[in-house]
């Protein structure tokens, strides 16, 4: 991509030429996901456990209609309180480029963005998938399509259960997207460490999973693969009193006529506020626990 239009921040661009591990990181956990100011913090707190666990960071966004591929402190503290800031699906990046805005990049357009980066791994919380009643809507998100097209690995702690999780795990098979779980033998479903569904794969090591991100390349499958990692034990919800909360807020965005890309902020935002702020905790922990485990990943593969 000409350079106009990319921007490289000088310790990534350090870190890919000399073939050291770099982990992507999404920017709506930035600007959509989390309010202020736990959504700066946790950004410049996963940073340094990237950092503490063998690679360099690299947050992803726009910038003032330029992609930036890593960001200094103060980038991300004007990324999190700036007003205009947009959610870019893939979609997106050419149209808000051309006006000159900035934007969060969602799953799809990071993992569109690590790849011409030339990065392999990437971490966020968790990814899009089939929205419940897409018999109807045609709801699916973007982030499932690109796992079919780029092949860039996602940590992430499974799929929210906000969405259908069979008709997720349905499409990524279609999509020819291993799906492997870490340490489990179960999908797990962000909150909660399990989904009540069998994973495709498991694998226990970074090291392991490693050789089977080199081993997929190799085979010139073209796809991406989803490195799905539990929350951990101590932060989990109870499955129950989370699921009751999310049967609230999907009512709630039904009856205000609230889809597409609003409804998953508006979905975590309710949740949050009737949780007393329990899923917001619970979210923080899992991605700071996808980013280790992605850095170590990274570390793996650069061995």
């Amino acid at each position: 991509m000409k350079p106009e239009f990319l921007s490289i921040h000088p310790d990534v661009q350090s870190a890919l030429d000399q073939g050291r591990p770099v982990v992507a990181l999404e920017s709506t956990i930035i600007t959509h996901g989390m309010p202020y100011p736990a959504n700066v913090r946790t950004a410049i707190e996963v940073e340094e456990i990237v950092r503490a666990n063998g690679a360099v960071p690299a947050t992803i966004a726009v910038i003032d209609g330029r992609i930036a591929v890593g960001l200094s402190t103060d980038a991300l503290e004007n990324l999190a309180t700036a007003s205009g800031v947009v959610k870019a699906s893939g979609r997106d990046l050419a149209a808000v480029m051309t006006r000159g805005g900035s934007a969060g990049t969602t799953v799809s357009a990071t993992m569109r963005i690590a790849a011409l980066a030339g990065i392999r791994i990437f971490a966020t919380g968790g990814v899009g998938g089939v929205h419940r009643g897409a018999q109807e809507t045609f709801d699916v998100s973007a982030d499932l399509v690109e796992l079919g097209r780029t092949a860039v690995t996602v940590v992430c702690a499974g799929v929210k259960s906000i969405l259908d999780i069979p008709l997720t795990l349905e499409y990524l098979e279609t999509q020819r997207v291993p799906v492997i779980a870490a340490g489990s033998d179960d999908f797990p479903a962000f909150y909660t460490r399990s989904s009540g569904l069998k994973a495709d794969h498991r694998l226990d090591t970074p090291e392991e999973m490693a050789r089977a991100i080199a081993i997929h390349g190799q085979l010139g499958t073209g796809t991406g693969i989803l490195i799905a990692n539990p929350i951990p034990e101590a932060d989990a919800l109870d499955p129950a009193f989370i699921d009751g909360m999310i049967a609230d807020a999907v009512a709630a965005a039904t009856e205000q006529g609230i889809g597409r890309k609003e409804l998953t902020p508006f979905l975590l935002a309710r949740i949050n506020e009737l949780s007393g702020g329990t899923s917001l905790k619970a979210n923080i922990a899992l991605v700071k626990n996808n980013v280790a485990l992605a850095a170590r990943i990274a570390a793996a593969l650069e061995a």
